[in-house]
């Protein structure tokens, strides 16, 4: 397996991360057995990265991999990444964030015994909470840091300015954000800010939740799928992306591989500061985004994508009108 790492101060972690909140019911229903196995077949094939939050599945996520990873590999051969602060009632609705230091601390303590962990490799805010600084936040996992229960920082769907407020407290090893052939917001401004600071990019979204995988249909979706509320998977917004699959899928049979593959090695290929993370739920889903690491795309091969996908071309938003308003990421620099 190749190895990236995650910004100047990160660790080395294999060059594609396994996303795990899938396996949590987020996608529609999840097999238990099913996903454990997914787990240990990335294990087996040298994939260090299992990204979660401790808000999938309200703690199903983590109990699930701590179960997995339990005996089943040495403790320094996995790094676990671990999104905390959003807030769920018990009908799964999300109520809201929190980020203050002392939420930090109870969420970390409380991952840590779902995971089974007495550390966790990577430790991330999973949004900016507007009513707390970013310096306490960032502080209160610093402290953290020094009691040895987390090893690093990173953070998700930020902007820059709050990228470099938080570097300014402790070192940043990878901002976490959505990232594909058809969500580049961040090549603008936020990928400069990340390479200036010498901070990584864990990407998730490289498929855009399955929409550019070359397997979604507009009728396979079930009631319980977060997808279903996302205006690029609605209507003709759903169809004008799709159109761009297709697209994309004959520059895959030109190279002999799968539309996923090539939407995987497209954001691979954006530089070695960035590690995909594939949201795979099934191990035959996992084979196919390994093999995009054996997919070299050459110079004609990504204006070929450049010219089939424009950026901009997406249809839609990627999340709905009040989650895009609270992303500190896309209130620009």
């Amino acid at each position: 397996m190749q190895q990236r790492r995650l910004g100047e101060t990160g660790p080395h972690v294999s060059a594609l991360g396994l996303g795990c909140m899938g396996m949590s019911g987020m996608y529609g229903p999840a097999e238990r057995t099913e996903s454990i196995a997914t787990i240990h077949a990335a294990l087996d094939a040298g994939v260090t990265l299992l990204d979660t939050g401790d808000f999938y599945g309200m703690g199903h996520n983590e109990m699930l991999i701590g179960e997995a990873i339990r005996g089943s590999v040495s403790r320094d051969r996995v790094q676990v990444s671990v999104k905390f602060g959003a807030l769920r009632d018990a009908a799964g609705g999300w109520i809201g964030y929190d980020a203050r230091p002392a939420a930090v601390r109870t969420f970390l303590a409380y991952s840590l015994r779902r995971l089974g962990l007495d550390h966790i490799d990577i430790y991330r805010p999973a949004r900016l909470d507007p009513a707390v600084p970013v310096e306490d936040t960032i502080g209160a996992i610093a402290d953290m840091v020094k009691a040895g229960y987390v090893r690093h920082i990173g953070l998700s769907e930020v902007g820059p300015e709050t990228i470099r407020r938080a570097a300014a407290v402790h070192p940043i090893c990878d901002l976490q954000i959505e990232f594909s052939l058809i969500s580049r917001g961040i090549e603008d401004v936020i990928l400069p800010a990340c390479r200036d600071l010498g901070i990584g990019i864990t990407a998730y979204g490289v498929l855009s939740r399955g929409l550019i995988s070359g397997h979604w249909r507009t009728d396979t979706a079930s009631s319980g799928d977060l997808r279903i509320h996302s205006p690029r998977f609605q209507g003709e917004n759903a169809d004008r992306n799709l159109a761009l699959v297709e697209a994309l899928r004959v520059i895959a049979n030109v190279k002999g591989t799968s539309v996923a593959q090539i939407a995987i090695a497209w954001v691979a290929a954006q530089g070695d500061d960035i590690v995909p993370l594939v949201g795979s739920r099934r191990r035959l889903q996992l084979d196919e985004a390994l093999g995009a690491l054996d997919v070299t795309l050459t110079q004609a091969d990504l204006a070929a994508i450049e010219q089939a996908v424009p950026k901009g071309a997406a249809a839609g938003e990627r999340y709905a009108p009040g989650q895009m308003a609270s992303l500190d990421s896309e209130r620009g620099g």
